[in-house]
């Protein structure tokens, strides 16, 4: 029986993510996988690697932790620069657009520094005659539709700016025919799993389920299922929920998701992912 440890974060100890490493822990007894469960504050002592399994689901985002346990040898499922790549939205654009691939106009925003902060906001009116308004503005960091807003005005925009202080932003085109709705593709080793569409019908303009959405199970195009694939093979996710808009213009990638939950895309299509990933690291 192939050994793996799961690591999760410390300190997230919510019922969402406890539920989601006790569907990891069920699906490991099914794939004949001897998992064991590890905190990423658990890795703080000398001996803390010593008889260390071979591969690792690291179901977190501590990415130098994640970095630490490659050079120890591990085999992560994601790696360190899957996770580094899909956790900050900003790197996740830099990747998708380096091989020209379809996502909302988007522009970085300048970088300033915590204390210094945008005592000139006259780019603002730069990009707003480049994307129109509304548009999208997302911290780089963030999960769950949180740090991702939608700026109406000019002052919209400069108030967003004053509450994010300085951390990393994009600006995008606001996609208004998918306002509300998106699709959740999983992909897990290369292939389609599931897929949800999820739609928010109380006025938000994020699909989230954590925001009010509905899930509905699906079945992507094949246009839209090549897209995650080929999104996840950009960013070298072993397995990713990606997040596609439906355009005038077709599918355009919104989001990478290295460490999806899927408790309610499980819920709709019958589909755990938990299991096939499972099974991907016993096969690895």
């Amino acid at each position: 029986m192939k050994e793996a440890w799961l690591v999760v974060s410390a300190f997230l100890r919510t019922p969402s993510f406890v539920a989601m490493e006790t569907a990891f822990m069920q699906a490991a007894e099914g794939a004949g996988v001897r998992l064991r469960l590890r905190t990423n504050a658990s890795f703080l002592r000398q001996d803390s690697f010593d008889a260390a399994p071979p591969a690792a689901l690291f179901f977190d985002k501590d990415v130098r932790l994640a970095q630490l346990m490659e050079q120890r040898g591990l085999r992560l499922f994601n790696r360190a620069r899957a996770i580094a790549a899909c956790d900050d939205k900003t790197a996740t654009f830099l990747a998708l657009e380096k091989v020209n691939m379809p996502q909302p106009r988007t522009i970085l925003g300048p970088v300033t520094f915590p204390g210094v902060g945008y005592d000139d906001m006259g780019f603002l009116d730069d990009i707003a005659d480049e994307l129109g308004l509304p548009l999208v503005i997302k911290e780089g960091y963030g999960s769950f539709g949180r740090q991702v807003y939608l700026a109406k005005t000019a002052d919209d925009m400069r108030r967003i700016l004053t509450m994010t202080a300085a951390r990393p932003l994009l600006f995008q085109r606001f996609i208004a025919e998918s306002a509300g709705e998106d699709l959740r593709i999983y992909v897990v080793g290369g292939q389609v799993i599931a897929a949800i569409r999820r739609v928010n019908q109380a006025g938000d303009f994020r699909a989230n389920l954590e925001n009010g959405g509905k899930a509905y199970a699906c079945i992507p195009t094949p246009e839209e299922a090549a897209l995650a694939i080929a999104a996840c093979e950009t960013v070298h996710a072993d397995f990713a929920g990606v997040d596609i808009l439906r355009s005038q213009d077709g599918p355009l990638i919104c989001e990478i998701n290295s460490n999806a939950h899927f408790l309610g895309l499980r819920a709709e299509t019958g589909v755990n992912p938990a299991e096939h990933i499972l099974r991907l690291i016993r096969d690895a």
